[in-house]
């Protein structure tokens, strides 16, 4: 018998609530307004896998696993089981909770692993094959997230990967894009061609994806949960390719690894609060500081996305990266000193040198002085009973290393190009970094994630997040101000033009064609380098309004999809 495309599409997500069954071309959402719950990800499969099982009558925390799966599968550029992020969880009763599941550094690394004996760093090394890649951690995350606050059984929130990987699905024009530019990536960094080439033919829009290894794995995992992937065959098949092409992951290292529950930085801002990831991210102490920095201009000579306001926030931006490249690092190596960079009498100091008419060059701009004391993907998620998660997971470069374990189908991420390989030698995303962010066994490298929830009198009014490298931080500076302070729509807020400043190199990096050549004039005569690029971040947001309605908004810069009921 012969099935059409749409039926099988149908067959294949057999799990799914009927009302959430999705054939190619997808019905991509772009905002959506649910009065119960709400889910956003990179890829309208994922949606409504979450929506799925939020129906089923499982919780935020439920939804958020089964949708990390589901994007390790559909979502392989940067959903994956062989990287790690960070999650932020605030109960419907108010408790707050901040999860680590960063990557962290083999015990085998060195400080000086990825330079040559006459000390020239090897960026190759550092960003492809498994030499590149740092012990993972999302599925002790999604354990660990599952085992505190998860309702539904482990086994059934994989199941909806499982059919995906295992049935296959429909990639989209973006994804087929994708992988034939890394296809040669994916020959020359495998021992074994992973399901992502195909040599006959380049990939289309509508082709199956078909992941067998990736199936087996999971089926695997659903049974023996966590230890499958850090004790059981899933961890002597990455052990012994990691081994065979010259990695330093062991079996001790996958053993030992241990998600942390930290405590979420929360701050004031605009009679609001912020809740974010403190440490080993940048992203929270950054947002901290800009959105403090801004607060300190008069506000009445600020709207939205003129050459002064332009100026003035990239400015601040620029001084806040100042100072993560010298301060920042992994709290469990590094004392980063939080308070003192957030001190209102501090970010008053960092804006002494600030010039309205003028740039100031990033060769002049010094991280401040006190006494001593990108590819990523995000979810959000609200479920009926107001629980909310914000999760960003990463492999960091587009399907991290480009190594797919050989019999797993995973994934491995080039995360170690996130520490600082040596002083003054930018990583992958142009960022610097010093003794703060170098290599040390067991380390978590310092990453820009900024998964965030706003919140007002103790209710939720936002809960968002974006992948983008170090854009990230900057991209949810300006999606905050967008909503709160500028007084854009929520699809205002998310879907406005971007720009980003990052200290060095010393540019100001605007989307191409997103602005007004007026306004690029305008920022060149104030002194700017103004730099066109590709469009920056992916913010995932949902907008909780009166009588807990939510507008859940999809960015418009990918295949991202909002959902809800």
């Amino acid at each position: 018998m012969k099935f059409s495309a749409a039926l099988l599409a149908c067959f294949c997500l057999l799990t799914l609530n009927a009302q959430e069954v999705a054939v190619f071309p997808y019905d991509i959402q772009k905002v959506v307004v649910a009065d119960s719950a709400a889910v956003v990800s990179a890829h309208p499969l994922a949606t409504r896998v979450g929506l799925s099982i939020l129906r089923q009558g499982g919780n935020a925390v439920d939804a958020a696993v089964a949708v990390h799966f589901a994007l390790a599968v559909v979502y392989p550029q940067a959903g994956n089981l062989g990287g790690g992020g960070f999650m932020i969880y605030r109960s419907a009763k108010g408790a707050l909770e901040a999860l680590d599941f960063r990557e962290c550094a083999p015990a085998r690394a060195t400080a000086d692993m990825y330079r040559d004996s006459s000390g020239r760093v090897l960026t190759q090394k550092s960003r492809f094959d498994v030499l590149a890649a740092a012990v993972p951690g999302s599925v002790d995350g999604m354990w660990e997230a599952h085992k505190k606050y998860g309702r539904m059984e482990w086994h059934r929130l994989l199941e909806p990967a499982l059919e995906l990987a295992e049935k296959g699905f429909q990639i989209t024009q973006r994804e087929a894009d994708l992988l034939n530019r890394e296809q040669l990536s994916f020959v020359r960094f495998n021992s074994i061609l992973p399901a992502f080439v195909r040599m006959e033919q380049p990939w289309q829009a509508g082709d199956w994806l078909l992941q067998k290894d990736l199936a087996t794995t999971l089926r695997w995992m659903m049974n023996g949960g966590r230890d499958e992937f850090y004790k059981g065959r899933t961890a002597t098949l990455i052990v012994r390719d990691v081994e065979r092409r010259g990695g330093l992951i062991s079996h001790a290292d996958l053993a030992d690894y241990k998600s942390v529950w930290r405590k979420p930085l929360v701050f004031a801002f605009n009679g609001m609060q912020v809740v974010t990831m403190p440490p080993p991210s940048s992203g929270g102490l950054l947002l901290q500081q800009m959105l403090g920095m801004y607060q300190m201009l008069p506000a009445a000579s600020y709207t939205a996305h003129t050459p002064k306001t332009i100026h003035a926030m990239s400015e601040i931006e620029r001084r806040a990266f100042a100072d993560r490249a010298e301060h920042m690092g992994d709290p469990d190596f590094w004392e980063v000193p939080g308070a003192a960079l957030t001190d209102t009498a501090y970010l008053r100091r960092r804006l002494t040198d600030f010039d309205p008419e003028r740039a100031t060059p990033s060769s002049k701009v010094r991280a401040g002085a006190f006494p001593k004391r990108e590819e990523t993907t995000h979810y959000s998620i609200v479920d009926h009973a107001g629980n909310c998660v914000s999760v960003t997971t990463t492999l960091n470069d587009v399907y991290g290393c480009r190594t797919v374990a050989s019999g797993t189908g995973i994934l491995l991420n080039n995360e170690m190009d996130d520490f600082s390989a040596m002083p003054g030698v930018p990583n992958l995303y142009g960022a610097l970094g010093g003794a703060a962010n170098a290599i040390a066994p067991g380390k978590r490298p310092l990453s820009s994630m900024t998964p965030v929830i706003v919140m007002r009198d103790n209710k939720p009014l936002l809960v968002a997040g974006t992948p983008g490298g170090t854009t990230i931080p900057t991209t949810m500076f300006q999606v905050l101000l967008n909503a709160f302070v500028f007084g854009l729509t929520p699809e205002e807020s998310v879907q406005a033009p971007r720009f980003h400043h990052q200290w060095q190199p010393d540019a100001l990096f605007l989307e191409d064609g997103a602005f007004d050549p007026g306004v690029l004039e305008a920022l060149e005569a104030l002194g700017h380098s103004t730099t066109p690029r590709e469009p920056i971040g992916r913010v995932e947001a949902i907008f909780i309004q009166e009588r807990a309605r939510k507008t859940a908004v999809a960015d418009r810069r990918g295949d991202d999809s909002a959902g809800g009921y």
